[in-house]
């Protein structure tokens, strides 16, 4: 009898996909915590870095006390007390339609489909007193949902003091751009919103010119990225509007952070 058949080579090939799935399996699940660890510490980095608070040779949990994780009802735009902002994942109630709230697509300019009704915040204090508001944002590119975080001077909630992307699918060199700190230091000082309380802050075709109207609201365009640099724009002027943040804005304009 020959000592190899069509059914022992079949048998040993199922026996190695069988040992290689479980191999993987184990080692996945194995890892799962300390990827949770990882992926906790890279969102708290992200954070610290749109507060303008440099990491270099910091404790990144240490120099994290100076942050107060809140969570906001996005109708209200009021503080939740009964939801813990260190577990609670806006990302996953965003898919959660017991959760959140489609977007009309007449206003979806961040092409984000569904809000979570809830939105983490982060208040950035220095000797007790609030000076920083970073406010989660994200929307689409030209590859890819970018997700980031922006920052807004607490005084008087319309200087942007920072922007960071900590996710997205980007082109290198293009629209993955977003990452160059050279461009994400161009946001520092920017307003967001005029006197008379229209969002102004978009990203232009080229460089902006300092000396014309409006430059205080415009931020150099990504060279080759045009629709890349549409999404930021877009994202950003959906999340500072009425069906993004605008009532949480306003409820701390009006009755202080």
């Amino acid at each position: 009898m020959p000592k190899e058949t069509a059914g022992k080579t079949f048998l040993v090939a199922f026996l190695l996909c069988v040992v290689c799935s479980v191999l993987v399996s184990s080692a996945a699940v194995f890892l799962r915590p300390t990827q949770a660890i990882n992926k906790a510490l890279d969102k708290k980095k992200n954070i610290l870095m749109a507060a303008g608070l440099k990491l270099e040779g910091a404790d990144v949990d240490e120099l994290f006390k100076n942050i107060e994780p809140k969570i906001v009802d996005m109708a209200t735009g009021q503080y939740v007390e009964d939801i813990d902002p260190e577990t609670y994942d806006q990302r996953r109630a965003a898919k959660d339609p017991a959760q959140s709230i489609a977007v009309p697509p007449e206003k979806d300019l961040g092409s984000i489909k569904r809000k979570a009704n809830y939105a983490s915040v982060y208040l950035v204090r220095k000797n007790e007193q609030v000076k920083k508001i970073i406010l989660p944002v994200h929307g689409l590119g030209l590859w890819s949902t970018l997700y980031g975080f922006l920052a807004l001077d607490a005084r008087d909630l319309n200087t942007i003091k920072g922007l960071v992307f900590y996710e997205h699918a980007e082109t290198p060199g293009l629209g993955g751009e977003v990452d160059n700190p050279a461009w994400k230091a161009l946001w520092n000082g920017k307003e967001a919103f005029d006197k008379d309380g229209n969002i102004r802050i978009e990203v232009i075709k080229g460089k902006v010119d300092p000396n014309r109207d409006g430059a205080q609201y415009q931020v150099d365009g990504l060279s080759g990225a045009t629709i890349t640099s549409r999404g930021v724009r877009s994202m950003l002027r959906y999340w500072l509007s009425a069906e993004g943040f605008g009532a949480y804005l306003t409820r701390l304009k009006e009755r202080g952070v």
